[in-house]
């Protein structure tokens, strides 16, 4: 299939087309292992460190306010009642753990159902990013001014660089991931998929279909 292409030179950066075989990542987008794995990578963002007190944690005396009866006023038990200003917080939310995992396999799926999706929806750009051998932000700036100055895009790599992550790191939205530790969310929530060749042939070695393989 003919995908973008994007190629830098000293001055400026030229987009094109160019044929990629696609085919080991499918063509089939499987939604509901990808929402799963969506929503499995937020789960285990979240910090879980919320935490009320219960009536049980609030400062206060256990002394019954008043007596039971003949007083006029409404039965107490405690000064921590819920219904007391100060008192215990019913069913608040407590301090947790929100992470799980998905079976590696699944999430194999997922990161290549992802990739598959932007394949089709031609979100996918393949960049000469050789050129970056020192951090700069306006080498970067013409890189995503060529794809369209996407609000949302992951810049991947066939192995970590330095002067890559330096170059993106300031521009909102934009993130950059090597082949490795792609994921299907980083996938899914990106704009436009900047990828090397190198990092493309990685991750169809790393998630792609084979004979007998994934599913």
């Amino acid at each position: 299939m003919k995908v973008k292409s994007y190629t830098q030179s000293s001055k400026a950066g030229s987009l094109a087309t160019q044929e990629y075989d696609a085919s080991p990542f499918g063509e089939k987008v499987l939604f509901r292992t990808l929402k799963d794995a969506v929503v499995m990578y937020q789960a285990n963002q979240r910090q879980g460190t919320l935490n009320t007190r219960g009536r049980a944690e609030v400062a206060g005396s256990h002394k019954k306010p008043w007596k039971q009866k003949h007083t006029g006023r409404a039965r107490a038990g405690d000064r921590k009642s819920p219904i007391w200003r100060g008192g215990g917080t019913v069913f608040g939310p407590k301090a947790r753990d929100y992470s799980y995992h998905m079976p590696a396999k699944a999430r194999r799926v997922a990161l290549r159902t992802a990739l598959a999706g932007k394949f089709a929806d031609a979100e996918v750009v393949l960049a000469d990013l050789s050129t970056f051998t020192a951090p700069s932000a306006k080498a970067a700036r013409q890189v995503l001014s060529a794809v369209g100055s996407p609000r949302r895009a992951v810049v991947v790599l066939s192995e970590p660089k330095d002067a890559v992550w330096r170059s993106f790191r300031n521009f909102p939205g934009v993130e950059v991931r090597s082949a490795a530790d792609l994921c299907a969310h980083d996938v899914a929530v990106a704009g436009v998929v900047i990828a090397e060749a190198a990092a493309l042939d990685a991750l169809a070695q790393r998630v792609g279909k084979t004979d007998g393989g994934d599913a």
